[in-house]
């Protein structure tokens, strides 16, 4: 049975340090099928007190994010970048890599807070944390915002699409990653790129997703 303490700890002993498939610069702390927490259902999660681990995952979308931005750094180079539904931290950690001059990378699980700060120091970048959940507040400063695959549930991603349509609208870059979810917005939408990512039947319908990074546009 997992026992979970200290998040640190529990992070460090129930995941291995491997790189992201179509970012092989980038390690993080994963859930492989050799721990248990690979394993664990929604109901052991929840009898041992863990939200669903999210953020021991490098998603479809945020890995296709996370590539753009490396072959792309100009794009976050010396700009303020929130990493929103940061998850594992991988687009924030990416950012910081390209040059950007201040990365928030925001999650409202506390575990996925803690997972950031051990990824971005094995990856030996720099950049803040906040488990705030920041839908609806005013922008603070950000001149680009990264989604990575946030799109897979009603009523949030219709929240989460209204809020930062806002930001497209005032001028900030806002960046999607996203396999195709369900609940991706329809229109309003510039393809900037197109990968195939290796994933896991343990995640995804297939082997590999094929993945797009879009750009919010205004409405």
């Amino acid at each position: 049975m997992v026992r979970i303490g200290d998040p640190s700890l529990f992070i460090r002993k129930n995941t291995e340090l491997l790189p992201s498939p179509l970012v092989p610069e980038i390690r993080l702390h994963v859930a492989s099928d050799a721990l248990p927490l690979w394993e664990m259902t929604e109901e052991e999660l929840e009898q041992a007190g863990l939200p669903p681990p999210f953020w021991a995952f490098a998603w479809a979308g945020g890995q296709a994010l996370a590539r753009y931005i490396l072959d792309h750094p100009n794009v976050v180079r010396g700009k303020r970048v929130l990493d929103f539904g940061a998850g594992s931290g991988l687009d924030g950690i990416a950012a910081a890599m390209s040059g950007a001059a201040f990365v928030l990378s925001a999650d409202i699980d506390h575990f996925s807070g803690e997972a950031i700060r051990l990824n971005a120091e094995v990856n030996y970048v720099s950049l803040l944390v906040s488990t705030d959940d920041l839908v609806g507040q005013p922008n603070r400063g950000w001149d680009v915002v990264l989604v990575g695959d946030m799109c897979y549930e009603q009523p949030l991603a219709g929240r989460i699409e209204s809020w930062l349509r806002g930001f497209a609208g005032a001028g900030v870059t806002v960046l999607i990653g996203d396999p195709g979810r369900t609940y991706l917005p329809k229109s309003g939408m510039e393809l900037l790129a197109t990968y195939n990512v290796e994933t896991t039947r343990a995640l995804e319908d297939n082997d590999v997703r094929r993945t797009n990074v879009w750009r919010l546009l205004k409405e």
